[in-house]
């Protein structure tokens, strides 16, 4: 491959890579109408941690080397590092090691005297902001409502981690094969018929947790924030917020003041990122070539000072034998 050549595939592979990638980035995910998720009611949530325990069980999650026979025997935080009540910007997130978990917030800061709770997991959004960003396509929003993730496809860019405004994925750094945490909402114990709702939702003693159609929980929401006037916050967080998602929120108390952020706007991450995201297939495609080209350059060019050496060499020889 001479530099022509290389300068004329570089070129054309930049042009069909940049056209690719903005086809799949510009590309709108939208919710299914039909779609299910869960509703969490701040007010009735009593710190119990059911939830978690329920997750670990019906996902088998380890907790601890102590709890192998039964990993749901423990909650994920032994030292119970949740319940130091953080500020909320600073809210305890998920990590490598769970789906999900709960939070206590200082009800002090909150002007109450009870501690107030918030339960952590991906939000499943209708337009997901981990897909959006994803080149290799790792994560999927089903019909039924869940962003799930395929850990073969996966890359490990982490992308994903960046790109979601709830910091929800977590990486695995300690493992041989990487693979990314996130909630799936029960979604593969629900497609095998294992159980009819995730497993945290059927824990919860309290009803703080509601699993149903997108729209029945948007009423559900809205008929408990009307039915006892001055006890909600007149908002129902995650219809609007980031194009919508799955996984709602009410509460007796401000949203920012239980971790959830109150700055994203209500438009969907595919419509934010599509120009950026363009560039990333474009840099992962034309990489290759570029360092190939540079290969093969480096070569012609060594092979070039090879050829110039034993001319000059032959040259040499033959002027000290003329003159001999």
């Amino acid at each position: 491959m001479n530099r022509r050549h290389f300068l004329g595939l570089a070129a054309g592979t930049a042009t069909a890579t940049a056209l690719a990638g903005t086809a799949h980035a510009s590309e709108e995910m939208e919710g299914y109408p039909n779609s299910h998720g869960v509703l969490f009611d701040a007010s009735r949530c009593i710190g119990c941690r059911q939830c978690e325990i329920g997750c670990n069980k019906i996902n088998n999650v380890e907790t601890s080397p102590e709890t192998k026979e039964k990993p749901w025997a423990n909650l994920p935080r032994k030292d119970e590092k949740v319940f130091a009540t953080p500020p909320p910007t600073d809210a305890v997130r998920t990590d490598s090691t769970m789906f999900t978990l709960v939070n206590q917030f200082n009800p002090q800061a909150l002007g109450g005297k009870t501690p107030v709770y918030k339960k952590f997991q991906c939000m499943h959004c209708m337009e997901p902001a981990c897909a959006s960003a994803c080149f290799v396509k790792a994560f999927t929003k089903t019909p039924e409502g869940a962003v799930v993730y395929n850990g073969s496809l996966c890359v490990g860019c982490r992308y994903c981690m960046v790109a979601c405004p709830w910091r929800v994925p977590a990486y695995q750094f300690d493992k041989l094969i990487p693979y990314v945490m996130k909630c799936h909402m029960c979604y593969p114990h629900i497609k095998a018929g294992t159980t009819d709702k995730p497993g945290c939702v059927k824990a919860c003693p309290m009803e703080a947790l509601v699993w149903g159609t997108r729209e029945e929980l948007i009423k559900e929401a809205w008929a408990r924030i009307g039915a006892v006037p001055g006890k909600y916050v007149p908002h129902v967080y995650g219809e609007r917020e980031m194009g919508g998602t799955n996984w709602m929120y009410i509460s007796h108390v401000p949203f920012e003041q239980i971790g959830l952020r109150t700055d994203l706007g209500t438009t969907g991450a595919p419509h934010l990122t599509s120009g950026p995201l363009s560039l990333v297939p474009l840099v992962a495609c034309l990489w290759p070539v570029l360092l190939g080209g540079i290969w093969q350059i480096t070569k012609w060019k060594d092979r070039h000072a090879e050829a110039e050496k034993q001319k000059a060499v032959a040259e040499a020889v033959a002027k000290a034998r003329g003159e001999k």
